[in-house]
């Protein structure tokens, strides 16, 4: 029998959860043992610029989904009777969606930043959790008595690994990389206030910033002078936000929302990446993808960034202050990232190449040693998932 998983969340290349899905959908497409059906419909306009090979083979799965989504929401399918395992994305608040469903089996995935959680009651009908860093494990196991499975997310080394630059870019400069929607967990404030102190210092340092995204935080502002604003289109004016808060704009190039599979063209070019993040829920994408592409990542050592750090895999930031949130918001065992510190991290990897080097060798070797990959992760939850039966 090839049990039916249910995963309510989107497929898509251009966010968190819709690369979760599609990797699923993709490792679990031919699967023996388990279907994947997506809580939405999917069409290839959701998957732009995905090759038309890897689109050809997980077209029929797909397909099957759609259909799947179409008796659902015409009330046409019994879950229980289906034996469909129902896994649900609960975020912060750990609140569930608005429609509750009930399959043979029903799991809570839980991807919470925020400590502050009113009510566990809203957990009683799961017949266990699922989360992705150590972190976010130990604040389930003190919130509720529910099975908990941790099971880390991970990165497709057939399009993220070590090769060639492309020769496009200047050479003689020095190319650093942050991805992450703008909010204040994310901390591109400190990003922005160690780069401009860094670039003063050294005018062939160039900012390479992937921060566009829907669910970016506007007005965000943190410990700069200056918040993020809108442009006459509606999209964030991050160019007009980096210049007003200290840095020259020849130092800094701004990239708007990419694909996932064309991510890996960016990361070769670098010399750097910086993942400074006060809390992750997960592991810091981002930060897994520069590694497994050969890219020495600097890491905030706190929350669930935590679970990348060994030695000598990456540069970590151990100085990580206490947090105060906004209003409303836990921030227990988040980290703040001393700019200080960041900048000193920086200036090591400017100046020793070879250290670069051993960095960024030892990080992709570790992901892989690590079994960081979207076919582990679909191969570990497809194990517990069967495992419930």
């Amino acid at each position: 029998m090839r049990r039916q998983v249910l995963l309510r969340w989107q497929a898509s290349p251009l966010f968190g959860w819709g690369i979760v899905g599609l990797n699923l959908l993709q490792c679990w497409a031919s699967d023996p043992d388990v279907q994947p059906l997506l809580g939405s419909s999917i069409a290839q306009r959701h998957l732009p610029s995905m090759d038309p090979l890897r689109l050809n083979a997980i077209w029929h799965a797909a397909l099957a989904s759609n259909d799947f989504f179409e008796q659902l929401e015409a009330g046409g399918v019994d879950l229980q009777q289906r034996g469909v395992v129902v896994i649900e994305g609960l975020g912060n608040g750990l609140t569930p969606p608005a429609r509750r469903l009930t399959g043979v089996r029903t799991l809570g995935r839980c991807i919470f930043e925020n400590t502050h959680i009113k009510s566990t009651q809203q957990l009683a009908p799961y017949d266990a959790l699922l989360c992705a860093s150590h972190w976010a494990a130990d604040v389930l196991g003190s919130l509720s008595d529910k099975p908990v499975a941790l099971i880390h997310e991970g990165i497709d080394p057939s399009l993220f690994f070590p090769g060639p630059r492309s020769g496009l870019l200047d050479r003689d400069r020095f190319y650093i990389f942050s991805g992450a929607k703008i909010e204040f967990r994310k901390a591109q404030d400190l990003v922005i206030l160690a780069f401009r102190e860094f670039a003063a210092r050294h005018p062939d340092a160039v900012l390479v910033a992937m921060w566009d995204s829907p669910w970016s935080q506007a007005g965000f502002q943190g410990k700069l002078d200056a918040p993020v604003r809108r442009a006459a289109n509606g999209a964030f004016d991050i160019q007009s936000w980096v210049a007003e808060n200290g840095v020259p704009l020849h130092q800094f190039i701004g990239l708007g929302p990419t694909p996932n599979h064309l991510i890996p063209f960016v990361l070769r070019e670098m010399d750097c990446a910086v993942q400074v993040s006060r809390c992750e829920a997960c592991t810091n994408l981002p930060a897994k993808e520069a590694m497994a592409c050969g890219v020495p990542v600097i890491l905030a050592n706190n929350t669930g960034t935590r679970d990348l750090i060994d030695a000598d895999n990456g540069v970590a930031l151990n100085s990580q202050g206490p947090v105060a949130g906004p209003p409303g918001v836990g921030t227990d065992g988040w980290g703040e990232t001393s700019v200080d510190e960041l900048v000193a991290a920086l200036e090591t990897l400017y100046t020793d190449a070879q250290l670069r080097k051993r960095i960024a060798a030892r990080g992709a070797a570790w992901i892989l040693e690590h079994r960081r990959t979207w076919t582990e992760h679909a191969a570990a939850l497809k194990s517990y998932l069967l495992g419930l039966f």
